[in-house]
């Protein structure tokens, strides 16, 4: 009979075997090799020439690649295997998460800093966790924001929908923009809006405003450095998509925007889809999302000398609660499906 610290151990065996190959993962990525295998098959001195690599590294990636099922060898030459170019190379396509492994990198660089901050109280400020979290976050988010938002997400609303396409065009504020995609999203599909990002990471502010322009939208959507709880202007729609969780005073944003709301505007909220209640064992995303709490949400949050340090899981009551404490009589969960976040709209 298999017993359970046999269970545990061939678990975190697994576990152990595919934290190992996000980190090779990474390694292709960041070095262009799945990029250079794209467009035809290559052999070790072939991959070598074209990425600017060390054939011998090359050669041992290769075999690596493709005892793990991400390459297909055929003798000395080796091709991407069948979806690898859609998850690992495709940004912004619907099976997109190459981004996993830069998850992987950043967490790992920080670890600790995590193990101090355990002993001290302390906390991680955001831009310490640098570029691979960073982009980790947008890339993940990117195919749901590309795909879902405009098409999905935002016509479940119908009141919400037909302001976006009204004329005059709709003034909208994405806070916690990051680097800018859901806000660029809304300019494209809504071409009569405004919209104004606001975020505190300087990073993430300086790439969404080189995205605009890259987008062709600059000139109606921009950019602001700032708090999310130091507000000015009036909008019809206010979005916070997978931030409310990461703020240091949630209530106080929340009640910071409800005075800039437009007459008859909305707040729309996105974030994580958790159990109501705490509940162990928990599923698998919400054992991501608590992963990812502990490791970069949480300490974090403890860096902004918070209010309240939330971390990663924002229940749906705990939200409920907030936004009442805020001033809206009537939040609303809404039925919008998604394996990873849960909607609200606060008016």
């Amino acid at each position: 009979m298999t017993t359970d610290a046999q269970n545990l151990s061939e678990r975190l065996l697994g576990a152990l075997i595919g934290a190992a190959e996000l980190f090779t993962v990474e390694l292709g990525r960041e070095l262009g090799l799945y990029a250079a295998l794209r467009d035809r098959p290559l052999g070790a001195a072939e991959l070598a020439k074209t990425a600017g690599i060390d054939e011998r590294y090359a050669q041992e990636w290769l075999e690596q690649q493709a005892a793990a099922g991400f390459l297909t060898a055929d003798g000395d030459t080796f091709a991407l295997a069948g979806g690898t170019a859609d998850v690992l190379l495709d940004e912004g396509g619907p099976y997109f998460l190459g981004t996993a492994g830069e998850f992987a990198v950043g967490l790992g660089l920080l670890t600790p800093r995590v193990v101090d901050a355990f002993r001290t109280g302390e906390g991680i400020p955001y831009a310490e966790y640098g570029r691979h979290i960073r982009h980790g976050i947008a890339a993940f988010n990117r195919p749901m924001f590309d795909h879902l938002l405009t098409a999905e997400w935002l016509p479940g609303v119908p009141e919400i929908e037909s302001r976006l396409r009204a004329t005059p065009g709709a003034n909208v504020l994405d806070l916690g923009c990051g680097s800018g995609r859901s806000s660029i999203t809304l300019a494209l599909a809504y071409p009569a809006i405004t919209v104004r990002g606001i975020d505190l990471d300087p990073a993430s502010i300086e790439e969404a405003r080189a995205a605009a322009a890259t987008a062709g939208v600059a000139d109606r959507v921009s950019f602001t450095l700032g708090d999310a709880a130091d507000l000015d202007g009036s909008y019809d729609l206010v979005t916070i998509f997978e931030a409310l969780h990461d703020m240091g005073d949630p209530v106080g944003v929340l009640r910071a925007v409800r005075p800039r709301l437009a007459p008859g505007g909305s707040v729309f909220i996105g974030d994580e889809r958790v159990s109501d209640e705490f509940t162990a064992p928990a599923g698998e995303i919400e054992r991501l999302q608590y992963a990812f709490s502990v490791l970069h949400c949480l300490p974090a949050t403890r860096a902004e000398q918070p209010v309240l340090a939330n971390g990663t899981i924002l229940r749906a009551p705990t939200l409920v609660a907030w936004a009442r404490s805020a001033g809206y009589d009537t939040p609303e969960v809404l039925a919008i499906p998604n394996d990873f976040w849960r909607f609200y709209r606060l008016r």
